[in-house]
């Protein structure tokens, strides 16, 4: 599966376009990182627990976005964009979003 920020994929035409795909994760905080959070805060530097939490939450929305465009029988997902929302105190959302396309 080809997945690109780009409207367009070099090389690759594109034959069919077969909608919006999406897929989403919503994670709350951890208490026990929050009091970290606050010490590194303090003392500077990179929050090192947060950084892997959205890491894991972008592959996660990547992940279910692609298997969204492979039900559609889409062989590349294009225009692909993160979108966050706040829902709550401690929680947010992560949304991929992208168009399932099937390209020659």
């Amino acid at each position: 599966m080809i997945v690109t920020t780009t409207e367009t994929i070099p090389g690759k035409k594109i034959i069919e376009s077969l909608g919006l795909v999406k897929g989403n994760t919503i994670r709350a905080r951890h208490i026990g990182h929050d009091i970290m959070a606050q010490m590194r805060n303090i003392v500077g530097g990179e929050v090192s627990d947060y950084t892997k939490m959205l890491a894991e939450t972008r592959e996660q929305s990547l992940d279910r976005m692609v298997e969204e465009a492979v039900k559609l029988g889409a062989n590349a997902i294009v225009a692909v964009r993160f979108s966050t929302s706040y829902i709550m105190q401690g929680a947010a959302e992560l949304l991929a979003y992208g168009t399932a396309v099937i390209v020659e």
